[in-house]
């Protein structure tokens, strides 16, 4: 109780909008990360990297309380909450072929502010507009989602995730699939959304572009960092894991 009360004042006094303490993740008797200490503010740029199967998703899922940590805590200030965090998973080929149209698609990121309504608020639509702008798909709001391209249909859910947060977002690999011109399009979003004080959280394999676009890094699997990139890019990990990159390019 005391470590808890102690790590609550020090969320408070920073107003950090997340710390991660001694967390441990994992299923069961597996242990995929332990002793993990990180902390977020308020427009961070943070890219999560690591080989396959480190946690990374598995952490993902924890920040959004899908998933309940095997150790340590989680703690939410600044007006987060776990509701007041938008997420964009990877997609599966089901939902590629989802039958719906791009506004309906967007507009379902309001769920969560619904509550006991049964319809969708003026407000709801409103911000669903306001998105569908921001991501330069409001000419496609009657289109059917599966018959776009990967890369609009990536646009498409970031909107969407944006209807369910002014706070953070949580990003699972966001350019997976995507032509290289394309990649560079949807990092070039990100990056425009994160200047306008949304906190981002994304999950990487590409370690070149994590270290281009974020301010912070966390390094998880065999080899674990946190920090800055400039200190990530002079640490004995990050040397490592950008040399081992560039071999394989």
């Amino acid at each position: 109780m005391r470590r808890f009360l102690l790590a609550r004042l020090r969320l408070e006094e920073t107003m950090s909008q997340l710390i991660c303490k001694d967390l441990k993740l994992g299923y069961e008797d597996i242990v995929l990360v332990e002793k993990m200490n990180i902390e977020v503010k308020k427009g961070d740029y943070l890219c999560i990297v690591g080989e396959n199967g480190a946690g990374k998703s598995t952490l993902m899922r924890t920040l959004l309380r899908l998933q309940k940590p095997l150790g340590g805590e989680v703690l939410y200030g600044d007006g987060l909450s776990p509701k007041r965090i938008g997420y964009l998973p990877q997609q599966t080929v089901v939902q590629k072929d989802f039958p719906a149209s791009v506004r309906e698609v967007v507009l379902s990121g309001c769920q969560t502010s619904l509550g006991k309504h049964l319809f969708y608020t003026k407000e709801d639509k409103d911000l669903c507009r306001k998105n569908m702008e921001r991501l330069g798909i409001e000419s496609l709001a009657g289109h059917c989602y599966r018959e776009l391209s990967g890369g609009q249909q990536q646009r498409v859910l970031l909107a969407r995730a944006l209807c369910a947060t002014e706070d953070m977002l949580l990003l699972d690999e966001p350019v997976s699939g995507l032509d290289p011109m394309v990649t560079i399009e949807m990092y070039d979003l990100i990056r425009k959304i994160n200047k306008s004080g949304i906190t981002i959280l994304m999950i990487s394999h590409d370690i070149h572009s994590a270290v281009r676009y974020a301010d912070h890094i966390l390094h998880i699997g065999g080899d674990y960092f946190f920090g800055t990139t400039e200190q990530y890019l002079a640490s004995p990990v990050g040397a490592k894991y950008l040399e081992g990159a560039s071999e394989n390019d």
